[in-house]
């Protein structure tokens, strides 16, 4: 917080002085874009079918005054034109009087144009197709060829180039009328590739309805579905086609609700087309999209029968595919909350569900994810509130959660556990994976729980029962493990540390605890052992000053999907929930934007701007141009660790300087061009007060390298005050694919300037310069892990100007105020030995500056750290591998 700075209030343009202001200084260039616009219309328009449009009706969302409505867009002079009030979304519509092929739209922009947009039609004006989508527009004349067919047209405006609204001289559509399908888009086949390829289905009515009866080309034999949703037909193509149109034709049995799926691989599906208003009969779908396996995947029958098709037709071409294929259906498809899609790598049970049904769906995701570090594939398994019997083994990217308001509404007799026998039993490698809202009771006989972890593998919200038993956090005999969290979980037992090197636990209630390496950071935790730092290294505090637990998905008593979003608590300790009833929100599925792979930026954009909350659900969700949150309150949660991939230098995601904003659950990856930063709360220069409502960042990882090459110059910078960070992971490879020290360049993890900001369970490793840098006052840490970059050439490399190396833990000098406790910073130089790290924390000396408890580890004895914080502290090196300071100053 900045009490101290005045509140600034910008002051709204006076609508009367516009034109004075912006219009006479251009007005010598309008006449002149105007004779150019009407001159290149006219030749364009020449060679297009002929603008119908003209002198229809037109509405709009908004109008800036009367003298701009709607219908000037539509008059046919240049001269006249609508404006709309200065916010997004904005959209103009023209009724045509009937259905119309669309086969060009032409806009001529006055000076106010908009970059984002979609071109839509639609037979009611209700239900909307998009043909065209753009984050680029240019302005001036704009004429877009397209391929669509409706009675009504709109422009559905979503960001504006200007501070203005958005303006159109003319709005033009080009068409014929006549009803029917449009034609295939130019380059696209006229040969059915569906037909007598292989074909399977979810399910089958009875024998006499196949899969392969949809793909025979007889228009006389059909595929028909079990009455139940979810149901797919998938089709093999045989190898890799570029797809350019789908034809779907209906029995009486339709899909009200579907999409259009493509794989490379059978397993991981893009969506390339979804709607929600499915119409029936024979519905003709363009798409630009590639794969050897197609699908349609319903997710609600239009009747009380199954999914029944004539056929199926696939057409293929020549074409490219984007990166974000435009959307079509709904711009923002509806959730519905009794029967949400959560994507094809979501997988739900219920206590009616047979025990081998979910034993085998478990052990196919494990046997696919065991090694699986750097693949695309991400899952979750949900429980529904009851009792099972299963052994989940978790592995890479798979998220084991219930869907009770307490964990015990789930209980799991059997195992929810972690092991390293993939890697020997060295579990310093078993990253991502995640445990929540569950119950276990272990076999009969069995009192070991073994969860061998390191960085982001959340355990929360847990409860193993058994006071005799325990939960092992490492391989249990062999091996290591290096750093994890748990928080507002119960271990009836004992937790037993053993080769974990370091681990941080927050309100949470443990029978007791055993073990200690370098670095055991309990807050808030009942059962916690003694403090004593260091040999045992047990660091305790008995509150957490501020914080809000994840929010999580849940199912209740009818049957809704709902999100309950916990309450901020202050000076807190134990869980939210055993024996408590958790304070907090309860959400409506209904107030969530599906996210699935494929969908567009834009379209996520469209959502949050119509005041949706976010759910990704599994998989890798490439994005060219930053998610943009900007209402308060928003929840974003992901499903599987959906991870978020800047592409083309862009940022993943921007949060305004807003009250309330809650990130859970999601991994920002960085791309091969280089961004400037993945993520950002607050704009620079942000300074509104959100102590009594903060935003708060939960079990949020990023990571750069690894898959692939990716770069970045910053990870995560923090502008807003008063942000929360629960368990973050921010990692340059070290490790995988596009690793090295030229190649996944990274300069920064951490870069805080918000004010009273507080991170809980820290983890920052290998970045280039500074791991974590904290300009802003008051800031709080408590548990921080970091291991420095591993691969630098030699020393020379790696300089500060006259300092070797780059410090861990970057406290601004102007700082007054800052507290961290609980740190620990590691070395192993892998190319150079003799490279130095001058010290691992550089503070300013002051008074309010103040570091508990920390260590520093040359692992192996490879490279050196000298000191420890500034110029205290031991050097820790080959013979002297561990170095410890309980205070500074």
């Amino acid at each position: 917080m900045r009490p101290e700075a005045p509140p600034v209030t910008a002051v709204p343009p006076e609508r009367k002085s516009r034109w004075s202001r912006r219009h006479a200084a251009t007005a010598g260039l309008a006449v002149a874009t105007l004779v150019a616009a009407v001159l290149t219309v006219s030749s364009a328009a020449s060679a297009a079918d002929a603008v119908i449009s003209q002198g229809k009706p037109a509405t709009a969302s908004s109008t800036e005054n009367a003298t701009f409505p709607a219908s000037a867009a539509v008059d046919g002079n240049a001269g006249t034109r609508w404006a709309s009030a200065f916010s997004d979304p904005q959209w103009i519509q023209v009724d045509l009087g009937a259905t119309a092929n669309v086969t060009q739209i032409t806009l001529n922009w006055e000076a106010a144009y908009g970059r984002s947009f979609q071109i839509q039609t639609s037979a009611d004006a209700s239900a909307w197709t998009n043909i065209y989508s753009t984050t680029t527009g240019t302005g001036g004349t704009q004429v877009l060829p397209v391929t669509g067919s409706g009675r009504y047209v709109r422009l559905y405006g979503t960001a504006r180039a200007t501070g203005y609204g958005y303006s159109l001289f003319e709005f033009q559509v080009h068409g014929t009328f006549g009803g029917g399908p449009t034609n295939p888009p130019a380059g696209c086949g006229t040969t059915n590739a569906a037909q007598g390829k292989p074909a399977t289905a979810s399910s089958l009515q009875g024998a006499g309805f196949p899969a392969s009866a949809a793909v025979d080309g007889n228009t006389g034999t059909r595929w028909s579905s079990a009455a139940s949703d979810p149901q797919w037909i998938r089709v093999d193509l045989g190898s890799t086609q570029s797809i350019c149109q789908v034809v779907l034709q209906w029995e009486a049995a339709y899909g009200r609700a579907f999409q259009i799926q493509t794989s490379t691989n059978d397993s991981t599906w893009t969506t390339v087309y979804s709607t929600t208003t499915g119409t029936g009969g024979t519905q003709t779908i363009n798409v630009n999209a590639s794969g050897r396996y197609l699908r349609v995947y319903g997710t609600a029958r239009a009747t009380a029968y199954g999914y029944s098709l004539w056929e199926l037709r696939i057409y293929t071409g020549t074409g490219t595919n984007p990166t974000d294929p435009p959307p079509t259906g709904d711009p923002v498809e509806p959730t519905d909350p009794r029967n949400p899609n959560l994507g094809a790598n979501t997988f739900v049970f219920d206590p009616s569900t047979p025990t081998s049904t979910i034993q085998s769906r478990l052990n196919t995701i494990f046997t696919q994810q065991e090694r699986n570090q750097f693949g695309p594939e991400r899952y979750a398994v949900l429980f529904k509130p009851g009792n099972y019997t299963a052994d989940v083994n978790l592995g890479f990217f798979t998220q084991v959660a219930g869907l009770g308001m307490s964990p015990d509404d789930v209980n799991l007799n059997g195992h929810v556990r972690a092991e390293a026998f993939w890697f020997g039993g060295n579990a310093t490698q078993n990253f991502w994976r995640a445990a929540e809202n569950l119950s276990v009771t272990l076999p009969a006989g069995v009192t070991v729980e073994r969860w061998a972890v390191s960085q982001a593998a959340p355990y929360r919200r847990m409860h193993l029962r058994g006071g005799g038993n325990q939960i092992q956090l490492w391989n249990g005999g062999d091996g290591w493990s290096s750093g994890g969290f748990m928080a507002d979980t119960k271990i009836d037992g004992m937790v037993v540390s053993g080769s974990q090197q370091q681990w941080y636990s927050r309100n949470s209630e443990f029978g007791s605890w055993s073990g200690s390496v370098w670095n055991m950071v309990f807050q808030g935790v009942a059962g916690a052992p003694p403090n004593h730092f260091p040999n045992p290294s047990h660091t305790v505090i008995a509150n957490t000053p501020t914080v809000r637990e994840k929010p999580f998905l849940y199912v209740d008593g009818s049957g809704e999907y709902r999100v309950f979003v916990p309450a901020l608590r202050a000076n807190s300790s134990g869980t939210t929930w055993f024996n408590k009833t958790p304070a907090g929100s309860s959400l409506s599925l209904s107030t969530f934007f599906i996210v699935r792979p494929g969908t567009p930026v834009a379209t996520i954009n469209l959502a949050l701007a119509q005041g949706k909350n976010l759910l990704f659900t599994p998989g890798v969700h490439h994005v060219s141009q930053p998610i943009q949150v900007n209402r308060a309150n928003t929840v974003i949660l992901g499903l599987g660790l959906a991870t978020i991939q800047a592409d083309n230098g862009s940022v993943g995601m921007r949060i305004a300087d807003v009250d309330g904003v809650k990130v859970g659950g999601i991994m920002f990856e960085a791309g091969a061009t280089n961004s400037p930063v993945l993520m950002e709360v607050g704009p620079a220069g942000s300074s509104a007060d959100h102590a009594a409502n903060p935003v708060s960042l939960h079990d949020v990882f990023f990571r750069i390298g690894g898959p692939g090459v990716g770069r970045a110059t910053n990870t995560l910078t923090v502008n807003s005050d008063d942000v929360i960070g629960d368990h973050m992971w921010l990692w340059r490879a070290d490790h995988g694919d596009g690793v090295g020290w030229t190649v996944n360049t990274a300069d920064t993890g951490l870069t805080v300037n918000g004010d009273d900001v507080t991170m809980y369970g820290l983890f920052v490793e290998h970045f280039q310069k500074y791991q974590t840098i904290w300009n802003g006052e008051r800031g709080r840490t408590y548990f921080y892990q970091n291991e420095f970059p591993y691969e630098m050439p030699n020393q020379a490399s790696w300089m500060n100007g006259s300092t070797r190396g780059y410090a861990a833990y970057k406290v601004n000098d102007a700082v007054n105020e800052h507290f961290a406790i609980g740190l620990g910073s590691y070395c192993v130089f892998t190319l150079d030995e003799s490279v130095v790290a001058e010290r691992s924390f550089e503070v300013p000396t002051k008074a309010g500056v103040r570091f508990q408890n920390m260590v520093t580890v040359s692992l192996g004895g490879a490279g050196t750290i000298n000191r420890i914080i500034n110029n205290s502290g031991g050097t820790a090196r080959a013979g002297v591998e561990i170095q410890y300071l309980n205070n500074y100053p």
